[in-house]
């Protein structure tokens, strides 16, 4: 997608040999999804493109610096009654020891690392990326 299309934000999937990085948001009532177990990503800033959002989110939410070459997958999604522009969803697969460069920033409760099964199946995460993760998932194996 070129960079001057608009979109509204991007979330990125970071695996790690059948695991990925998560948060917990903060429990408050006014931002979206308060509470629940998110990915690393957030809204586009100037004229960033998909890639550069999500990289530059993964920096500032965790203090990661990916290779943009660890982007595997890219998927764009319409517009929903809670964003007006269409999303980006990103896959990357990180080196061994990545997750332990972490050092969370300031949004969010908690980070953890957990395994695509139990991320999967958490009642308590953003349902939506759940749905885009499984289709990942299903496109990877055929």
């Amino acid at each position: 997608m070129p960079h001057h299309l608009p979109f509204s934000g991007a979330k990125i999937v970071l695996l790690c040999e059948g695991t990925l990085l998560i948060y917990q948001r903060d429990d408050k009532p006014a931002i979206p999804s308060p509470g629940l177990w998110d990915l690393p990503g957030g809204g586009r800033e100037n004229d960033e493109s998909p890639d550069e959002c999500a990289l530059r989110e993964t920096w500032e939410e965790f203090s990661l610096m990916l290779d943009p070459a660890t982007i595997v997958w890219r998927r764009v999604y319409p517009p929903s009654a809670v964003n007006p522009l269409p999303t980006w969803f990103l896959v990357a697969e990180v080196p061994s020891g990545q997750f332990a460069e972490v050092v969370f920033g300031n949004e969010g409760q908690r980070w953890a690392v957990t395994t695509v099964e139990a991320f999967l199946d958490r009642k308590d995460a953003v349902v939506h990326l759940q749905e885009r993760l499984r289709e990942y998932l299903v496109a990877r194996s055929t």
